[in-house]
């Protein structure tokens, strides 16, 4: 069976939780998931709730990482209740932005089509008919994209193959006997399972001799299911495994009076929870239902918000101090999961077990109004974040909502569904505006704002200032990037439309500059002063727009405000550099990148790192700018594309222009190709001049983490199977380089890992130029004699040539040492640039020169 997994340095995957107890058994299901991967690229693994779909998907994922250059992807559904939405959360899975108001499914083909990745789509089973229009129309445009799905019934595709995914073997009574007890536990997965989550709660509990019998009868009981034989694992604390079987045994015979129609596992795992419930204290059971509105996790103040109240049935008030006591309980039962998120604790319900108390809150008759206490608990938080946004918690904000996002877009929903309810639907929507603008994504903005609308709420102040925030955000934009398509600012500028009568700013509200007053109103103050300069430099009228950047960038200082902040900077800069003060530009552009949030924020990121690039590339540090501009072009297309790119053939931008004006185009294409093999990380460290974070340094992480250039840049896609590496898992995917070596460029004019310089650009820029220029050219010729001591090439290298000078092709070299033919091409193109030269029967001449030694 060939193998196509990549190197060690391609293992990736995002989005799997850590697992905090061990996998037990599944070998044999994991490697027949594993062929059917391989061979085909639609799998669903179906099977009742609490079978263990889930877990085996995460397992398999992890297995075949390293077949993945572009990663393999969980993205969970259970918490999704709109089908619309499921577009959406794939693309915020795979960290895709979306700032337009583009189909997020349009978006999300155009990321995807020339990747190689495995989604794993979890728990579809509510959500059919959009995960099969998203996996038919993904896969129908991609060709290195497979599609790993969880779920009670098939989606129903053409080309689907289905796994259905069985419960844990447990032994007859004949299997076992005393001699066998030692190994029965290794033999039968279901013992292990319940043997190692009961000494989870028993520390020194195994299974031997005395007990094997009764574990043995008690998994048959649960039919293997893991889920249920867990939870019957938790009991041990309070009984003995007979007593446990014991009462299982009385359990069961009331199941014979279930319905008829209903699946014998599921009345299994039903019986499991029913058991469950029932030795919850009756507080603990109603906190249980309540709980059940959360989804995706909630920490104790939510969890006080929603359950401390009036118990409808008792008229008992619920304290705080008593919800604190119930989730302890919880916890204890194994009803709820403890996490820790940054320090912070959260809880977590299993899909079953929730889906167990909605039934219950539902026959309480609580649902509408325990889900508008849920509602309610988070609009008040976006009404907190909204006004502490414009300060110096941004970068904690993002963070809270990121951790609670399917709890908001579980609010939202809830007020798009339920009479009545649209107005204030809009408002949390639209309170939201800050994390839709900042985070990149305004087209899922524009979604819940757009069905608030037509489910019948009205426009309103807080409707207005979303869509305006959004409307001027896309404005400087694209404003800016067409000042950045211009090959001569100067000459840009003196080409501008006719004179833009300006407008006065709004005033500065009475105290603005004093930290903590004023923020929400000085937000769109700073945004007003932005969009105003912006657009005066892409009038020509530069010298206008730099005090009024200067006067936001005060403002947000006083506050300790980065988000806006940036934008100022950024403005600045382009001002700047549309005056021709490129070392302004820079400083400017610099100063941008030292903030935290606009490290943590990709499009902001990106957009600095092009600002750089442009005062760089004309002010002589030409090489710099290929570099930096091979760094932008890899943020933008791992997070979906730039919106505001100029397509148009033979557009280029301003610093590509000059850079490779300067350098030529293979000197520049080297350069631009370094850069692309950077992280975000490391292409801000070189762009801010750190020591030992040049290109070559990010090129070596890079590749480590399987995030670099030549991973994405057209990976080869095949069906081979997905096999544990039989190699030394040193061979790379696509054209990055593999762990420790170092892709030096020969010839260039100075390191490439250096920093920026700050002396004046505009001066001795020509200088600069030419002797980039002559470097390049330098670069260019092909290299007539090897170098060979020290030697260039790493050990798989020198064997990848050595095959080369027996005139093997890609094929035949992946074939020989077992690698994936993409793998070789990588190796093969690292030779080349190693060596400087450009085709392989100089690799043949210098190998055959050096074996000849």
């Amino acid at each position: 069976m060939t193998s196509i997994v990549g190197g060690s340095e391609s293992r990736r995957t995002s989005g799997f939780p850590a697992e905090l107890t061990s996998f037990v058994g599944r070998r044999d299901e994991a490697a027949d998931v594993r062929r059917l991967l391989s061979a085909g690229r639609l799998l669903t693994l179906t099977g009742p709730g609490g079978v263990g779909k889930t877990r085996l998907a995460g397992h398999v994922a992890g297995q075949v990482a390293r077949a993945f250059p572009d990663g393999v992807w969980l993205v969970p559904l259970a918490a999704l209740s709109d089908e619309a939405f499921v577009p959406h959360a794939v693309n915020d899975a795979l960290g895709v932005r979306n700032e337009t108001v583009r189909p997020p499914l349009e978006i999300l083909v155009d990321h995807l089509r020339e990747r190689r990745l495995l989604i794993v789509l979890d728990n579809c089973e509510h959500l059919l008919r959009s995960c099969a229009v998203l996996a038919g129309t993904v896969l129908a445009a991609t060709e290195g994209v497979r599609i790993l799905a969880t779920s009670r019934h098939r989606l129903g595709l053409a080309g689907e193959q289905l796994f259905e995914v069985p419960p844990l073997p447990a032994p007859a009574p004949e299997e076992l006997s005393p001699s066998t007890s030692s190994s029965a536990v290794e033999s039968f997965p279901a013992l292990r399972l319940f043997a190692d989550r009961a000494a989870a709660v028993v520390p020194g509990f195994t299974v031997g001799e005395a007990n094997q019998q009764a574990v043995a009868r008690l998994c048959r009981r649960l039919d293997g299911l893991p889920l249920a034989i867990e939870l019957a694992a938790v009991r041990v604390r309070a009984l003995g495994v007979d007593q446990l079987v014991e009462r299982l045994d009385d359990r069961y015979q009331l199941l014979t009076c279930g319905s008829p129609t209903s699946a014998p596992r599921h009345r299994t795992l039903r019986s499991a929870v029913d058991w469950s419930h029932e030795l919850c204290t009756p507080q603990e059971q109603l906190v249980w239902a309540w709980l059940s509105v959360f989804v995706g996790g909630f920490d104790l103040a939510a969890a006080e918000a929603v359950c401390a109240g009036e118990d409808a049935g008792t008229g008992e008030k619920i304290t705080p101090c008593a919800v604190l006591d119930a989730v302890a309980g919880l916890v204890d039962k194994s009803v709820l999961v403890r996490e820790e998120h940054a320090g912070q604790v959260r809880y977590r319900l299993l899909v079953s077990l929730r889906d167990y108390g909605l039934e219950k809150l539902h026959d309480l008759g609580e649902a509408t109004e325990t889900r508008r206490r849920h509602r309610d608990h988070f609009a008040r938080l976006v009404a907190e974040y909204e006004q502490a946004w414009f300060g110096p918690d941004q970068t904690e904000i993002t963070e809270r909502i990121r951790i609670d996002q399917d709890n908001f877009r579980a609010a939202l929903d809830f007020c798009l569904t339920t009479p009545g309810e649209a107005q204030a639907g809009l408002r949390l929507a639209a309170g939201l505006w800050f994390h839709w603008v900042a985070g990149g994504i305004w087209g899922e903005g524009r979604h819940w704002m757009d069905g608030a609308l037509r489910a019948g709420a009205r426009p309103d102040v807080a409707l207005t200032r979303a869509m305006w925030a959004g409307a001027l955000t896309s404005l400087v934009h694209s404003r800016s990037a067409a000042v950045l398509a211009g090959l001569d600012p100067v000459r840009a500028a003196a080409d501008a439309d006719e004179e833009l009568p300006v407008p006065a700013p709004p005033p500065v509200p009475a105290g603005a500059l004093a930290p903590g007053r004023a923020r929400a109103s000085t937000a769109f103050v700073v945004l007003t002063r932005v969009e105003l300069a912006c657009t005066l430099v892409s009038r020509g009228r530069a010298d206008e727009a730099i005090p009024l950047c200067a006067e936001a960038v005060a403002l947000c200082e006083a506050h300790g405000e980065q988000w806006a902040r940036s934008w100022a900077l950024r403005t600045l800069a382009l001002a700047h550099w549309s005056a021709g003060q490129y070392d302004r530009a820079a400083e400017h552009a610099r100063a941008c990148l030292r903030l935290p949030y606009t490290v943590s924020q990709q499009q902001s990121l990106a957009r600095t790192l092009d600002l750089l690039a442009a005062a760089e590339a004309p002010g002589g540090d030409a090489e710099r700018a290929g570099v930096l501009r091979g760094a932008v072009d890899r943020i933008w297309r791992d997070i979906g594309g730039n919106p505001m790119d100029d397509h148009r053939p033979g557009r280029a931008r301003a610093a590509e222009h000059h850079a490779r004006r300067a350098l030529g185009d293979h000197a520049y294409a080297l350069a631009h190709r370094r850069g692309g093999r950077l992280t975000p990380e490391q292409a801000v460290a070189y762009a801010l001049g750190e020591p030992g974070e040049g290109p070559t340094a990010g090129a070596r992480a890079g590749r480590r983490d399987g995030t670099g250039a030549g991973s994405r840049a057209g990976a080869r896609r095949d069906g081979a199977a997905f096999e544990p590496r039989t190699d030394d898992g040193r061979g790379g995917s696509g054209s990055g380089v593999r762990t420790g070596e170092v892709p030096a460029v020969r010839g260039t004019a100075r390191s490439s890992a250096s920093g920026p310089r700050e002396g004046s650009r505009t001066a001795d820029g020509p200088a600069r130029a030419r002797a980039s220029t002559q470097a390049s050219t330098h670069a260019s010729t092909p290299v007539a004699a090897p170098v060979v001591d020290p030697v260039p090439l790493t050990r798989r290298e020198l064997q990848v040539a050595a095959l080369v000078a027996q005139g093997r092709t890609n094929k035949q070299i992946a074939d020989h040492l077992v690698i994936a033919r993409r793998t070789a091409e990588g190796h093969v193109e690292r030779i080349l640039v190693k060596l400087g030269f450009h085709n392989r029967s100089q690799v043949a001449a210098w190998f055959s020169a050096r074996a000849g030694l």
